[in-house]
C-alpha cells in the first residue's frame, strides 16, 4: 500500500454504463506525481460533469479524494487499496456509500459507486462504470 496504488488508473478513457451511455474520464498527475486529479465528463450519456482530487496522505496510510461536481456535490472520501480492489469510502446525506475500482486490468476496469442503508453490512450498487483505455494510452501493468 502507497503513494501509487492509483497508477493503474492514469491516463484518458472512455467509460459506458447502463443501455449505452457513454463519456469520457481523463485521470492525470500532478505536483511532482504527488497529487491525482480526475475529469470526467459524462455527456453524451449524462450531463455530469465532475472533478476530483486524490491525494495519498502518508501519516494515515490511506488515500484521500475530494469530488466536486456540476450538480453542486461536495463528498470526501477515505481508504485504500485492498488486494486488487480499490476502495474509498464517504458518507452522504447520512448514509454511507462508496467507490469501487475492481477488475482491474492494463486496458479496462470496473468503477462501482454503492451505498449501504444498514451501516455497511449490504451494498447497493446504484452505478457502474465499464472503463476503456483509449489505445494511445495503454500501458503495462
Amino acid at each position: 500500500m502507497g503513494d501509487r496504488d492509483f497508477d493503474f488508473w492514469v491516463g484518458r478513457w472512455h467509460v459506458r454504463w447502463g443501455d449505452g451511455a457513454e463519456g469520457t474520464n481523463v485521470i492525470s498527475k500532478i505536483f511532482d506525481g504527488r497529487v491525482i486529479v480526475e475529469q470526467f465528463d459524462g455527456r453524451p450519456g449524462s450531463g455530469l460533469q465532475g472533478l476530483s482530487v486524490s491525494v495519498y496522505d502518508a501519516a494515515d496510510h490511506v488515500w484521500r479524494q475530494t469530488w466536486v461536481d456540476s450538480e453542486g456535490n461536495y463528498l470526501p472520501f477515505a481508504g485504500a487499496l485492498n488486494g486488487d480492489v480499490m476502495e474509498l469510502r464517504g458518507e452522504r446525506s447520512g448514509e454511507l456509500v462508496r467507490m469501487l475500482w475492481r477488475d482491474i486490468k492494463p486496458d479496462s476496469l470496473r468503477w462501482l459507486w454503492q451505498r449501504s442503508p444498514n451501516g455497511g453490512s449490504r451494498w447497493e450498487t446504484l452505478w457502474e462504470l465499464r472503463y476503456r483505455r483509449l489505445r494511445d494510452e495503454l500501458v503495462p501493468r
